[in-house]
């Protein structure tokens, strides 16, 4: 029985979890498909709930943070806050742990990632604040309602991110690049998806930048700073979004001492509906 249990795949154990969990919510069986080992990307995953992005840091920095937040709103919309010390975010998840429900998270040294565990248990302290901030997940299901294609969705791979040169205003330690998905279009929809993502003010509103990917600092848009590439057809133009993966960019910039973050890609799954955070 032993041997078997070793082998077994994450993949396989997640898989049973989700059967298992049929009749629950799919916000809560993708969550606890994550604690049974999934570690792959979430978009696609659990539709129609809210997904975010995550950045843990010790009390003493929280504050500066949240400033950070508050003044960099497109790429970090906060939708939910931990207590100090506290793993659980109730208003996002009754039964919501911060420390398992993430498919693969990112622990930070010194601006340095130096790994990237499935659970973060043994990284938990009791001076530790969890954000999780809006992600464009959200939206990209109102674009497919309208039939809009999505890449990185088609292909299984996870949305491309990019850094740029688009300077994010700073608060304490909390400064450097803003980072951008990006997804392409033809001109007709990206026009489309312009005015459908604006309704999404708390995950990432309208884009930033559509076209040329030079003039915002990303020298080869084949060669992605986080997630995967995705081929841009002739007839298309880049797309590109504020990101929550901003923070990673940041807290590299920073060389902060200690952060934990997610995987780009792999995210937090909420109970909030994509419905409830549209503006009409």
């Amino acid at each position: 029985m032993t041997s078997l249990a070793r082998t077994e795949r994450p993949s396989d154990r997640a898989t049973s979890d989700l059967s298992a969990d049929a009749n629950l919510l799919p916000s809560v069986a993708a969550r606890h498909a994550c604690r049974a080992g999934m570690a792959t990307t979430t978009a696609g995953v659990a539709n129609g709930f809210v997904q975010g992005n995550l950045a843990i840091l010790p009390e003493k920095l929280a504050a500066s943070f949240h400033r950070f937040c508050q003044l960099n709103p497109k790429p970090c919309p906060i939708i939910g806050m931990s207590d100090v010390g506290d793993p659980r975010i109730p208003s996002l998840g009754i039964d919501l742990d911060i420390r398992t429900d993430v498919p693969r998270y990112r622990v930070w040294r010194d601006g340095e990632m130096v790994e990237e565990p499935t659970d973060i248990m043994a990284h938990w302290r009791d001076d530790l604040v969890a954000f999780v901030l809006g992600c464009s997940f959200s939206f990209e299901e109102a674009l497919m309602a309208d039939d809009l294609p999505l890449r990185h969705i088609e292909h299984n791979v996870r949305v491309p991110m990019y850094r740029t040169n688009i300077a994010c205003s700073p608060s304490g330690p909390f400064a450097g690049p803003m980072v951008v998905s990006m997804r392409p279009f033809k001109p007709a929809d990206a026009i489309r998806a312009v005015q459908i993502t604006s309704r999404f003010p708390a995950v990432h509103g309208a884009p930033v930048h559509l076209g040329h990917p030079h003039s915002i600092g990303i020298a080869d848009i084949a060669k992605p700073d986080y997630g995967d590439p995705v081929p841009v057809a002739s007839d298309e133009i880049p797309v590109f979004w504020a990101c929550g993966v901003t923070p990673q960019a940041v807290i590299a910039a920073a060389k902060l001492p200690f952060a934990i973050t997610h995987a780009p890609g792999l995210m937090l799954v909420t109970d909030l509906k994509n419905k409830q955070l549209a503006v009409l």
